[in-house]
């Protein structure tokens, strides 16, 4: 599965249990480490636990493994690795704090509106 369709993937997953504020970052050119930055959040701990359980069930659904995920007990900020495409699922106030979009503020931001459409 190439990373474009990976993040369909994955974005889909994220909307269907309600995460809000999704943006895609494209990490390409900008960190060797992935293609894509997915960024969203939920307003309490199950629902970021949900989310997060949602995306990786989505990836391993598409045959792929995900590496590695952070954070998921506490549930205040989740890091789901997929190799190319890498979800921070936070708790409201916890993205608020951490700002993501801002520290890589140089990061296109993807249209993903036509992944969301009903």
């Amino acid at each position: 599965m190439d990373s474009k369709a990976l993040l369909k993937t994955v974005v889909k997953a994220a909307d269907d249990k309600k995460a809000e504020d999704i943006v895609v970052l494209n990490m390409q050119g900008i960190s060797l480490i992935t293609d894509y930055f997915l960024i969203c959040h939920g307003t309490s701990e199950k629902q970021v636990q949900a989310i997060a359980r949602e995306v990786k069930s989505a990836a391993e659904k598409a045959g792929l493994d995900v590496k590695k995920i952070e954070g998921f007990e506490e549930a205040k900020w989740v890091l789901i690795d997929m190799g190319d495409v890498i979800a921070h699922v936070f708790h409201r106030d916890e993205r608020n704090y951490y700002n993501l979009e801002r520290l890589w503020g140089d990061a296109p931001i993807e249209n993903i509106q036509k992944e969301l459409a009903p």
